[in-house]
């Protein structure tokens, strides 16, 4: 049995890249666009297993959904995955963006005189 997904469980920082870029490829949301787009904005090499269990994960807990789309002849037949960021994920996302937003205040100010006196704080 199946209970209500748990949207007030954090969100962990890959969670969170998923979930941003989804968001950001809208209805272009397949796998290996969601890697690109992280790899492209974050400068970090992604795994393909990486994104697509992480993709499940979210997709079991109700933040993302998925349709799979038409064969096209460029994937030799293949049917691309969909991912749809859903009212739940946007509402986790937004929850832990604003966390770490209020955990940021003043911190830039602070990491930039650490640098300027070339110490810790």
């Amino acid at each position: 049995m199946q209970g209500k997904p748990d949207t007030r469980r954090s969100l962990g920082e890959f969670e969170v890249l998923l979930l941003l870029a989804v968001l950001r490829l809208r209805s272009q949301a397949y796998g290996a666009g969601v890697l690109r787009e992280i790899e492209e904005t974050t400068g970090r090499e992604v795994s393909q297993g990486a994104v697509y269990t992480g993709l499940d994960r979210l997709e079991a807990r109700g933040l993302v959904s998925s349709t799979v789309g038409e064969p096209t002849p460029e994937r030799g037949g293949r049917r691309r995955r969909y991912y749809r960021l859903e009212t739940r994920g946007a509402l986790s996302l937004s929850r832990s963006l604003q966390a770490i937003e209020r955990m940021a205040r003043g911190a830039r100010e602070q990491l930039r005189l650490a640098a300027q006196e070339g110490g810790g704080l």
